[in-house]
């Protein structure tokens, strides 16, 4: 590569990194945030939390890479404006075509890393994630309940003491459990249990051959004491269970020969990423054009006006195709392909006023 194009790739690609970590902080807490809700009410073991923090964040990357690339690249051609070195460069005869190869050296990467994680990745962990999800609901040991000690049902609904537990943590023994709800206290003993899960995610521990005391926390004479051989104790439910058909988690390449229209709408909502990535690294160059002494984030501010407009476009077109309100054959295409040729048109037009044409005449031989 000549120096320029290696100077203006450095400048470029240290601004996008730069934008990208700060954006994977900023995701981080909101993921950790909804992580740890899941947690507190019981939907997701604690066991989990730094798996699925890692899963959910990987599935999070086809929505942050696109903005922390169109954020980085105004940042870093706007410096070189606010610094006067992008007017020299194009006094030298650089126009559009000839950025295009230091643009193209970043952006081509970007896009194929935004496709591999909406098209692979971002589905494979989706799929692990209820899997994980899926077996730790089935087993007592990994939602945290652990024999011989007291442990507070998730979602603080009570207490529960297991004396004893199988290997694979659904059957134990020596169970008691203590809840509370509407002034009134429910105590529950048993010899031996196991946990089922129902199809729809719904977590009970059977309980076999136990009492049942309940009555008033405030004091009183009002209370019911029965025995039981058998009760089911409705544990909080877990998240949404695993489902293989689900088109959320089924391979892409399974999706393209799926008739249903959440399946198509799930197939272009992976396809329409990669498509914006590249539209919005093209919008980015004439955005972030600038005079030296005007306002650097007046397009950044702009770029990601259009960055939340796109994507929330994309979501509310998924909600259309799968719900019938536009035809499968449309697609998003009607979003990305507008997208794509207003972002070429504005770098073609960038172009042609920073360079103009320059008109020679003719002049007569002697």
């Amino acid at each position: 590569m000549l120096k320029l194009d290696r100077y203006l790739l450095s400048e470029l690609a240290q601004s996008t990194f730069a934008t990208l970590v700060v954006l994977l902080v900023v995701s981080v807490g909101g993921v950790i945030t909804d992580v740890l809700k899941d947690i507190a009410s019981g939907r997701l073991p604690a066991g989990l939390m730094l798996s699925q923090l890692g899963l959910v964040l990987l599935s999070w990357l086809p929505l942050i890479l696109p903005l922390a690339l169109m954020l980085g690249m105004m940042l870093g051609i706007g410096r070189l404006y606010r610094d006067s070195e992008m007017p020299v460069i194009h006094a030298m005869g650089v126009g559009p075509v000839r950025l295009l190869r230091p643009v193209m050296a970043l952006v081509l990467p970007v896009v194929v890393i935004v496709a591999l994680c909406s098209l692979w990745l971002g589905p494979t962990a989706e799929r692990i994630s209820r899997q994980m999800i899926n077996e730790a609901n089935r087993n007592l040991v990994i939602s945290g309940l652990s024999p011989g000690s007291f442990t507070e049902i998730p979602g603080g609904g009570g207490v529960v003491y297991v004396g004893s537990m199988s290997g694979d943590g659904t059957r134990f023994q020596r169970i008691f459990i203590y809840r509370q709800n509407e002034g009134r206290l429910d105590v529950t003993t048993a010899n031996t249990g196991s946990l089922s899960v129902e199809d729809d995610g719904e977590r009970y521990l059977t309980l076999d051959n136990g009492f049942q005391v309940e009555g008033p926390v405030d004091g009183g004479k009002d209370y019911r004491l029965m025995r039981y051989a058998s009760n089911d104790v409705r544990l909080p439910a877990g998240k949404e269970r695993y489902d293989p058909n689900d088109p959320r988690t089924m391979p892409t390449l399974e999706l393209l020969g799926d008739p249903r229209r959440a399946s198509i709408a799930q197939l272009h909502g992976r396809l329409a990423p990669p498509l914006l990535t590249l539209a919005f690294a093209l919008l980015a160059v004439p955005l972030a054009r600038s005079t030296p002494r005007q306002a650097r984030f007046g397009g950044a501010m702009m770029g990601f006006f259009a960055y939340l407009i796109g994507m929330n476009l994309m979501q509310v077109g998924q909600g259309w195709l799968a719900s019938g309100r536009i035809p499968p054959a449309l697609g998003l295409w009607w979003l990305v392909l507008p997208l794509l040729a207003a972002g070429v048109w504005m770098y073609v037009k960038d172009g042609a006023i920073a360079i103009p044409r320059l008109r020679l005449r003719k002049t007569a031989a002697p």
